[in-house]
């Protein structure tokens, strides 16, 4: 039997942090870190499908869903800020171990915290993040652009990054079959991001962007020298990341489960079944292991 979902918040470095939670908290946990632009909304299946067996925890981190929007004038929007507050959202949760769910901004969230604290790491479980700068593909052209020099290029990187065309691209991709898409899933996301503050929020965090190109050699050397249990999971009609990056995790780490689902940047819009399954089995494989 599916077990409630509970919409909670807690008070974390003076903020509200808002998360989901479901399942027996005896029961492995799964820490589930979502992208741009969405929140926890976006593992609502995840939670539909698993809370039978496993204990989810979603957060909104701060800047998104119903987490605080602190004013960037007077709250530093980068990942390591971001990630130091999930790591505090997870102590004051009593959450010892976890096997963590990263994609899109979850990766970088997420390799941040694991190599503060890798202990707590029981397994990794990465959709459609990158984190190899070959995985940035060619419509990172304007991104990069400005990172190099911010002033010049903002008002292109808010119509490349905040457009509801990208919005849209995000969650269709290249899918020749549009018609399974839910068009709420991007028109919410597009009404999201056009709130009082919201494009200084995700400017300044997606400047903060370039330190995880910079970083991507450390959690390589990471993955390379711990071999963790890791699941690989892309959407095949993924436009935001070159299709490249699943391979690349697989020579960092040979024994990688990696595998190409029915589905775009945000797979789990089309693929949640497949995609549950796939998690599933490898948490109990997990558990055997540690067993």
């Amino acid at each position: 039997m599916e077990h409630s979902t509970f919409y909670r918040t807690i008070e974390i470095d003076g903020l509200t942090i808002f998360y989901k939670e479901a399942g027996p908290k005896d029961a492995p946990t799964l820490l589930l870190l979502h992208g741009l632009p969405s929140s926890s909304r976006m593992f609502e299946s995840l939670f539909a499908r698993l809370s039978d067996r496993y204990h989810l925890v979603a957060p909104d981190y701060p800047g998104f869903g119903h987490s605080s929007w602190p004013d960037p004038k007077k709250f530093a929007y980068t990942f390591d800020h971001i990630a130091a507050i999930m790591n505090h959202f997870t102590e004051a949760l009593g959450l010892p171990r976890y096997t963590l769910y990263m994609q899109d901004y979850g990766g970088p969230v997420g390799f941040r915290m694991v190599l503060a604290h890798p202990g707590r790491i029981e397994a990794l479980i990465i959709q459609d993040a990158v984190a190899h700068d070959e995985g940035l593909g060619a419509n990172w052209k304007t991104r990069r652009a400005f990172w190099a020099d911010r002033a010049a290029n903002e008002s292109a990187l808010r119509t490349n990054l905040l457009s509801l065309g990208t919005t849209r691209t995000r969650h269709v991709g290249n899918d020749p079959n549009v018609e399974r898409h839910n068009p709420d899933l991007w028109t919410d996301e597009f009404y999201f991001l056009n709130q009082p503050g919201q494009g200084d929020v995700q400017s300044d965090l997606f400047y903060d962007y370039r330190t995880n190109v910079d970083a991507y050699p450390k959690w390589q050397a990471w993955l390379r020298e711990k071999q963790p249990r890791l699941l690989v999971i892309w959407g095949k009609y993924e436009l935001s990341f070159d299709s490249s990056e699943p391979e690349a995790y697989r020579r960092d780490v040979p024994k990688a489960e990696v595998h190409i689902v029915d589905g775009g940047h945000f797979a789990l819009d089309t693929a949640a079944d497949q995609i549950a399954q796939l998690v599933g089995s490898f948490m109990s494989r997990e558990r055997a292991v540690g067993a």
